[in-house]
């Protein structure tokens, strides 16, 4: 669904280094739309005073660090869901129905918030547009 690549920002090749990736990414005839989201990862940038990518839509990261580990969880998590046509959302469902069984089944739970004083919970979710669907068709309230 997505390709990372990350590269070491402090190897004096980098350059090369990621026109021979992009060359037999090419040449192994994947999809133009995996080409075309590949998140580029600039690593070691601790290494480098106040490093700046100058490439558009690089992530400057320290994995040493944990420097823009947040920011590269953010962009993987918004391409797959964009690649996969799923969204995350949070639903309000009554624990006294099948509601949240039907989510485990049909959907990737994520959190289950309860909320005892009126026995309903709120859970997120990664879920399909059609699966949502199917959902609001048969828990219409």
């Amino acid at each position: 669904d997505l390709i990372v690549h990350v590269r070491d920002i402090t190897h004096p090749e980098t350059i090369l280094q990621k026109a021979t990736v992009l060359s037999v990414l090419k040449n192994l005839n994947l999809p133009s739309h995996l080409l075309d989201s590949i998140v580029e990862v600039h690593n070691k940038v601790d290494l480098i005073e106040r490093y700046k990518p100058t490439e558009e839509n690089a992530l400057a990261i320290s994995a040493l660090h944990g420097h823009g580990l947040e920011e590269l969880k953010q962009e993987i998590e918004k391409k797959i869901l964009t690649a996969t046509g799923k969204k995350i959302l949070t639903i309000n469902v009554n624990l006294e129905g099948p509601q949240l069984s039907w989510l485990y089944k049909e959907a990737t739970v994520q959190e289950v918030e309860v909320m005892p004083e009126d026995g309903t919970a709120m859970v997120k979710v990664i879920i399909s547009s059609s699966a949502f669907g199917r959902y609001k068709n048969l828990f219409p309230n």
